[in-house]
Formats: structure tokens, C-alpha cells, sequence
């Protein structure tokens, strides 16, 4: 069931554009984690290589919502996936193929009527180098 004011489930309205964007929750991160959370300036960083304008009084904001996400992807590097096979799908299916056979289109005299000058069964084009 959506809620009263439209948004999917996990979106929330931004105030600034009225649209919706993705609302991170607090990740549930292992007393194992690896990396520390960043920092700021950091974040900074990071926007400035993505060419993202952030404004001073969002990095904080960001700086918790990007720790959450590393938190997230470490979790999934400690997932045992030995013997899982690889997916490109969710549902099982074999792609139909053909058979790898060179042809000749079966159009050769109608490509050759969009030549403009032709001899024997090819193009001809002007020189261009002497």
C-alpha cells in the first residue's frame, strides 16, 4: 500500500525539488568493519571527482549516508557465495542463437542500383591518392 502522499516505499519527497529520492537507512554493519567512516573533507573529495556541487551544510549528511553504503558492501564481501552460480537473470532461460554462417545479404543487385557508377558486379569510386 502506498503511503498518503504518493511516495513508493524507501522514497522520501525532497523538499528542494518535490521529487523523490532514495532514503538510506542506518546499515547494520558487523562489529567487523573494516574501514572508518568518512570524514567531510573526505566527502568533499569525492564530490569534487564527480563534478557534484554539494553544499557545505549537506557533506554531513552524505558522509553518513556514503559510510552506510561501504558498511553495506562490506557486509556483502563476508556473504559465502562459494558454489552459487553466477546470474544474469532472475529467471532461468536459454537465449535462442543462430547459426554463425557468412551470406551474402541475398540483395546484392539491389545494393548495387544505390551505386552511383558500377562495374562488374562492384563500385567504382575516384582516386584519391596519386
Amino acid at each position: 500500500r502506498l503511503p498518503s502522499n504518493g511516495a513508493r516505499p524507501g522514497l522520501r519527497r525532497s523538499r528542494a525539488n518535490d521529487s523523490f529520492r532514495p532514503v538510506l537507512a542506518t546499515a547494520r554493519v558487523s562489529s567487523a568493519r573494516k574501514s572508518p567512516p568518512l570524514d567531510t573533507k573526505t566527502v568533499k573529495d569525492i564530490a569534487f571527482l564527480a563534478r557534484m556541487r554539494v553544499a557545505d551544510d549537506q557533506l554531513e549528511a552524505l558522509a553518513g549516508e556514503l559510510s552506510a553504503i561501504i558498511g553495506w558492501v562490506e557486509q556483502l564481501a563476508e556473504v559465502d557465495t562459494e558454489g552459487v552460480e553466477p546470474m544474469t537473470s532472475v529467471v532461468e532461460m536459454t537465449l535462442p542463437r543462430r547459426d554463425d554462417v557468412v551470406t551474402d545479404g541475398r540483395c546484392r543487385d539491389a545494393v548495387l542500383a544505390n551505386a552511383p557508377e558500377g562495374k562488374d558486379d562492384f563500385y567504382t569510386v575516384p582516386k584519391v591518392v596519386e
